[in-house]
């Protein structure tokens, strides 16, 4: 019995599942008849092809579609707004009446299409769409409600809708009319041409993004400044049009503009005209604005004459666009593709730093200095110096065009005949078949005797010649020990500093002395017993001197009497000795003494160090050392405490093994 139950119960299910599918289908399809029969456009209203509206008065306004874009046609040519024209055309897409009726009924209840202010329509639209025009009448208002009549295309009904056709549809020229004057986009620009009554100027971008000059010369253009150039011209807007009835182009100026402006993009070509301002006075606008002249204006294959503001910066760079266009810096070369630069001074020897391509150190540099009549010398290099030296060659850039074909006498006046400095490049980017073949970039700095504030550069070829700031020249010397590699010593992670000792050479007494007894202790433990003040400055100590950097290298040759400074010969004051614990490979530790020597503290930031060490270096200290340094060797007179010499016999703590100074305690007898 149940089973008979269950089986009823699924028919039923069945029958009344597929009921409702049937209903469903046929419930869609009457609801999209209905929407569709409420629309007043059908399918023709989906490819709009142009728009055409009449006014009353007879005024006549035309918007054609061009590609993707719509234009004005009728009054004038002009780029469309696309916001307004999509509102348009959706208003006709998706139009609907509220209800309709035939036309053919009119008569029945005596009246005429005069009745809906049809006979005179407010507004006649007509569009093109497939090959066909659609022509639709816009007659007077509803007496009930916010709505208007309509006569289709076909003339066969009136179609009562929403009064918003005639907003959209009746949207003033001003709003119909798109703002920006040219339409080509930064992006696809690919030449920028600039026409004054006295020269030509002409850029073009090639297929790796960067800007080069045709006209007048061959030269880098500057890839910021044009494009900030294009997006200007892509910023102006017409701001009034002349009724072609009353424009004058001798009066505007437009029969021989003083500037011409084009941009050509994918296909297509606009040109903007400029003639005469339209108020001699410029005035900068309120609240901090841009100051603008505004001028006549036409686009060059267009009739209409319109006015346009032109901010003064734009017009200065048009102007002078030869210089204002122009790539600033002297020279053009990416860092990473030098394999080598050489330097070279008067009376100085050629240096050449050298990049590394082999093993681990492929990213590294050398010095190598070559002196007449002896074999080149060659030293490790200081990879971030030459690096930075790079980046400020790169950087080099014009306080001013000089001249793009200097003569003789212009090279001898700026002090070309002997350079103060030669930088050759070497680059991996040449010419041949994949481009790697090596390339030379020379570039010369002069000076004048007559200007002493300035100097000048010039590529040797080309041979433009700028006017730069001096500062290169102290920062590209042409000195071997500036660009040494600064870092002297690096200990490895088992490597320990076992002693200690910082004597004063005048007084021939230690200020600190430790050495280690235990293997096993640190220097933490060993300055538990210090002040804060000087365990800091220790510890801090003896950071940098596992990590041992020059600040920069004042001397090529050390000698163990005095450090030369530019003040002359300093003695050196304290002597700071090392004793290094270096693992061995049996477990065992091999010990080494390192020896600094150090003047005073020559100025606020300035203190030498010197060692035989590392083949005999002079050289400037960390501000982090320094500041250690002098926490130990300053002692106030009010603070004898932990800051105080140590004697010499003192019996609490051996003294350093290399310290000659700081003695053992005496024997016993």
């Amino acid at each position: 019995m149940r089973s008979k139950v269950t089986v009823v119960l699924i028919f039923l299910n069945v029958v009344l599942f597929y009921y409702i599918f049937q209903y469903e289908e046929k419930w869609k399809a009457d609801l999209l008849t209905m929407e569709a029969r409420k629309r007043v456009y059908g399918p023709e209203a989906a490819a709009i092809e142009s728009l055409t509206r009449t006014s009353r008065d007879g005024s006549i306004l035309k918007l054609e579609k061009r590609g993707e874009s719509w234009w004005l046609t009728q009054p004038y040519d002009w780029p469309a707004n696309p916001n307004a024209v999509a509102r348009v055309v959706n208003e006709l897409q998706f139009l609907e009446h509220e209800t309709s009726f035939a036309v053919a009924d009119l008569a029945k209840s005596g009246q005429t299409l005069a009745d809906y202010g049809l006979d005179h329509p407010a507004l006649t639209l007509s569009f093109n769409s497939g090959g066909k025009n659609y022509v639709s009448l816009i007659g007077d208002d509803t007496k009930i409600g916010n709505r208007l009549y309509l006569l289709s295309p076909d003339g066969t009904r009136i179609h009562v809708v929403s009064r918003s056709l005639a907003e959209s549809v009746g949207l003033p020229l001003e709003a119909l009319r798109g703002e920006s004057i040219f339409t080509v986009p930064v992006f696809e620009v690919r030449s920028l041409n600039v026409q004054t009554a006295a020269l030509k100027v002409r850029l073009r971008r090639d297929a790796t993004t960067h800007w080069a000059f045709e006209t007048p010369i061959l030269a880098r253009a500057s890839k910021s400044a044009v494009e900030v150039t294009i997006n200007a011209l892509n910023a102006l807007s017409a701001k009034n049009f002349l009724a072609p009835a009353t424009t004058d182009l001798e009066k505007t100026g437009l029969n021989s503009p003083a500037l011409r402006v084009t941009l050509e993009g994918n296909a297509r070509r606009e040109t903007l005209l400029l003639g005469n301002a339209v108020s001699a006075v410029t005035t900068p606008p309120a609240n901090g604005g841009i100051a603008a002249t505004e001028y006549y204006a036409k686009i060059d294959d267009k009739a209409v004459v319109f006015t346009v503001p032109v901010p003064q910066p734009l017009l200065e760079v048009l102007r002078s666009a030869q210089e204002a266009l122009r790539d600033p810096h002297v020279l053009d070369f990416e860092p990473r593709t030098v394999t080598a630069l050489t330097l070279t001074a008067p009376g100085r020897p050629e240096l050449t730093l050298q990049r590394l391509e082999a093993g681990p150190d492929a990213a590294a540099w050398q010095v190598v200095v070559r002196v007449n009549g002896q074999a080149p010398q060659t030293k490790p290099a200081d990879t971030e110096v030459v690096e930075e030296l790079l980046k400020k060659i790169q950087a080099l850039s014009r306080v001013t065009f000089l001249s793009d074909a200097p003569s003789a006498k212009d090279l001898e006046i700026y002090g070309f005949n002997q350079p103060e400095r030669e930088i050759t490049l070497s680059l991996n980017t040449g010419g041949g078949p994949r481009g790697t073949e090596a390339s030379l970039l020379t570039l010369q700095i002069g000076i004048s005797p007559d200007k002493k504030n300035a100097a000048y550069a010039r590529a040797v070829n080309p041979p433009y010649l700028y006017q730069i700031l001096p500062d290169i020249l102290d920062q590209a010397p042409v000195v071997a020990r500036y660009y040494r590699q600064r870092l002297l010593r690096e200990l490895p992670e088992g490597a320990k500093i076992q002693g200690l000792a910082l004597t004063d050479l005048v007084a021939n007494t230690p200020l600190y002395a430790k050495q280690f007894t235990d293997p096993a202790a640190t220097w933490e433990t060993v300055l538990a017993g210090e002040s804060e003040a000087r365990r800091k400055a220790i510890a801090g100590l003896i950071a940098q001197l596992r990590v041992l950097k020059a600040k920069t290298f004042t001397a090529d040759t050390f000698n163990p009497d005095h450090a030369d400074t530019a003040q002359g010969p300093r003695p050196w004051r304290y002597r700071l000795d090392l004793n290094l614990g270096m693992p061995a490979g049996n477990g065992a530790a091999q010990t080494s003494t390192s020896t600094l020597f150090l003047t005073e503290r020559l100025g606020g930031n300035t203190l030498l160090a010197g060692t035989a060490d590392f083949g005999g270096v002079v050289f400037e200290v960390s501000q982090e050392m320094l500041d250690a340094l002098f926490t130990l060797t300053y002692r106030e007179k009010n603070d004898p405490g932990p800051s105080a010499a140590v004697p010499a016999d003192a019996p609490s703590e051996p003294a350093a093994t290399p310290a000659p100074a700081a003695t053992a305690p005496p024997a016993k007898p």
